[in-house]
């Protein structure tokens, strides 16, 4: 019963940690799309981007995403086993990705907070192409999760499966950029 309760929590926060996530990017997007604005209204608006940031990383990200890496090696303990089987350690390679990814956005919180109202560096198509990697660390994690050792036995298809999620996430992400700009 414990075991099922923590799983319940490990996953109610990883929704959440995955919103803060997805939604913290964007705001990233946003901050970067005021760059054509007239000096009045990017101010105002990269200012409450800024706040905004910084608030859904501190009181909903970060938490969220500790509580969930807490309720994950809760469940490594009271289950061990997980320890012994391939599917799983696939998924912590996937959650390495999602540190780095976490990484990343940690740092350009900071950074917005640095810049104090000026341009962020990043240019737009790279946010915006940014803001998939955690819809993609999503996915492997949850097939893996899901299909357990059927990812280990069908890997070339869910590798090739994936491959072909990505690229056309990616060209849907640069054909709606490109039509943007029109």
């Amino acid at each position: 019963m414990l075991y099922t309760i923590i799983k319940a929590l490990h996953i109610i926060f990883m929704v959440s940690y995955f919103a803060g996530i997805f939604y913290l990017v964007r705001i990233f997007v946003y901050y970067k799309d005021t760059d054509t604005f007239p000096e009045d209204k990017k101010r105002i608006l990269r200012e409450q981007y800024i706040f905004m940031a910084r608030r859904l990383w501190n009181i909903i990200t970060v938490p969220a995403g500790i509580i969930m890496a807490v309720c994950g090696i809760i469940m490594i303990f009271l289950n061990t086993g997980l320890m012994k089987t391939p599917w799983f350690h696939l998924k912590l390679t996937f959650l390495l990705g999602l540190a780095a990814y976490h990484y990343w956005c940690w740092k350009k919180v900071l950074r917005l907070k640095e810049l104090n109202g000026q341009t962020l560096e990043t240019a737009n198509i790279k946010l915006r192409q940014a803001n998939e990697i955690a819809t993609f660390i999503l996915f492997l994690v949850v097939f893996t999760v899901i299909l357990k050792s059927l990812v280990i036995e069908y890997w070339w298809q869910l590798i090739t499966g994936f491959f072909v999620l990505v690229v056309l996430i990616m060209m849907t992400v640069k054909l709606v950029n490109k039509n943007k700009k029109k």
